[in-house]
Order: structure tokens, then sequence, then C-alpha cells
């Protein structure tokens, strides 16, 4: 058996895979200040989940925003290529991955024999990303699970300037006073971020080929999900658990890169 640990800034995920890189086990918890103590509670349930004890596990890699608190693992390794790694082994042909979650928003292209190609990425502010909802959803008096379906009522989105967590409580405010119905400021909220992220990747000169795949927490939100199709006119595919994709990339490297530096390295200009 093999694990693969994602230390997120909200959440921190882990896999348990087999030989065949079929998940037996995987956890979802949050992080907590202590990022050592995030990576060792996701690892220790999915290892409570799966019956299996520390020592029948031969190899661990960590990846993710912490993953270098994690000091009694096997190797460490960048985010990107075990996004891509673990999404590839769940979407064989994929061609395109954007991933949203708590703090951070990623979009990679992936070529056609399956590796990284280029990337864009924004993990210096929680524009966009699951923080943002979760402010919109507060102030707009939402739960955070009901977001989404809410927005999908929505006629006529609201035209929403900016998506940065800070100034969007007061933007929120100011168009309820308005008089603006809750479920069109979620939808104007929702293609706001779909555009951001859309935008971040062809700034990265993404080019957005099909299969594409949405992944990261944020990708449990319908309407998110609905912004994005309707702004790249595609279909993007959602993960099961959408939420792993990273900790499954990092367990199927544990099984395969027992040597060496790792078989696959991206930059952000494509220059593996």
């Amino acid at each position: 058996m093999y694990a693969g640990v994602d230390i997120g800034s909200v959440t921190s995920k882990a896999v348990i895979t087999n030989e065949r890189d079929e998940v037996i086990a995987s956890a979802v918890v949050t992080t907590s200040p202590d990022r050592l103590e995030g990576g060792r509670t996701a690892l220790d349930k999915a290892l409570e989940l799966a019956s299996l004890g520390r020592g029948q596990i031969k190899r661990v890699v960590a990846t993710g925003y912490g993953r270098r608190a994690l000091s009694d693992v096997d190797r460490v390794l960048p985010e990107i290529i075990c996004h891509a790694r673990g999404t590839v082994a769940l979407f064989p042909g994929v061609r395109t991955i954007i991933d949203i979650g708590g703090q951070d928003s990623k979009v990679i292209e992936i070529d056609p024999a399956g590796r990284p190609m280029r990337f864009g990425m924004n993990d210096k502010c929680a524009a966009g990303t699951g923080r943002f909802l979760e402010v919109t959803a507060r102030v707009l008096g939402l739960d955070l699970e009901d977001l989404g379906q809410v927005s999908l009522r929505s006629v006529t989105p609201c035209s929403i300037s900016s998506v940065c967590t800070v100034f969007a409580e007061s933007e929120i405010v100011s168009l309820l006073s308005e008089g603006k119905a809750k479920e069109d400021i979620a939808s104007g909220l929702h293609y706001a971020i779909a555009r951001r992220v859309i935008n971040m990747g062809t700034a990265s000169q993404i080019k957005y080929f099909e299969p594409i795949v949405f992944s990261g927490g944020v990708a449990h939100n319908v309407g998110v999900v609905k912004a994005i199709q309707d702004v790249l006119k595609k279909k993007v595919i959602i993960p099961v658990r959408p939420q792993i994709t990273a900790a499954l990339g990092a367990s199927i490297f544990a099984r395969e890169d027992t040597n060496g530096p790792p078989k696959w390295s991206v930059s952000p200009n494509g220059q593996r």
C-alpha cells in the first residue's frame, strides 16, 4: 500500500492506494494552524478507514501548500505534477485541469502524452476561491452548500466588478441595498470567478483543449461549474471526489518513484 498526503491551506487530504493505483481509502480534514497536525490527521483517518497501520504503508509522498511540514515522509513533490498525475489516472486523455481550492486556483495544460505542459496559478490571494465563496454565502445569509443551487434560479446575473475577498462584502451589501435578488448576486459572483480563473489560464497561454476536468473543493458548487461551462462554451468533467486528485497523484508517485528525481516537472512557461 502507498499513501499520498496533500496539505492545503484550508483542507488536508490523504489517499491510500494499492499496487494497481486503486483508491483503498481517502480522507479530507480541515487544516489546523499546525500543518503537520493537519497532514497527520488526514493520513491517520485514511489509515483508519482502510483498517491499516502506518507500518503497512510502503512509501508516503507529501504535496500541497504545507507539504514540507511533514518530516516523516519519503518524498515531497510540487502540487502541479501531483494534480496532473492524479487527474490523468482518473481521466486518461484529459487535456486541461481547472482546480479551485480554498485559497488558490490553478489551470494546468496536459500534453497528448498525459504530462503537464504549462500552468497558471493564483496562490497570492483568496480572490475567486473557496474562501471568497464563504464570505459571499455569509453576507447573503445562505449556507455555503446552498449557494450554487440558489444561483441556478437567476434570470439576470449581476455584473460584479471584483472578486477580491476584501471588497466582496461591501459590494454585495451595496447590491442588496439596491434590491438585487440573492440568486442574481450569487450567479454574478460565480461568473466573475469563472472569468477570473479562465483568464488566468489564457494569460499562461493555455488553450483549454478538451476533455477539461474541474477539481478542488469549489467543484462541488454547481453554480461555478455552470459558469465555467458557459464562459468556455465547453463541457467540464467533475471527479466523484474532486478534492483528492493531488493526494491521489502523490500516492501514485509513491509507488512509481522509488529513487531519483520525479519523472514529471513543469514550469509556468511550459519548460519541463
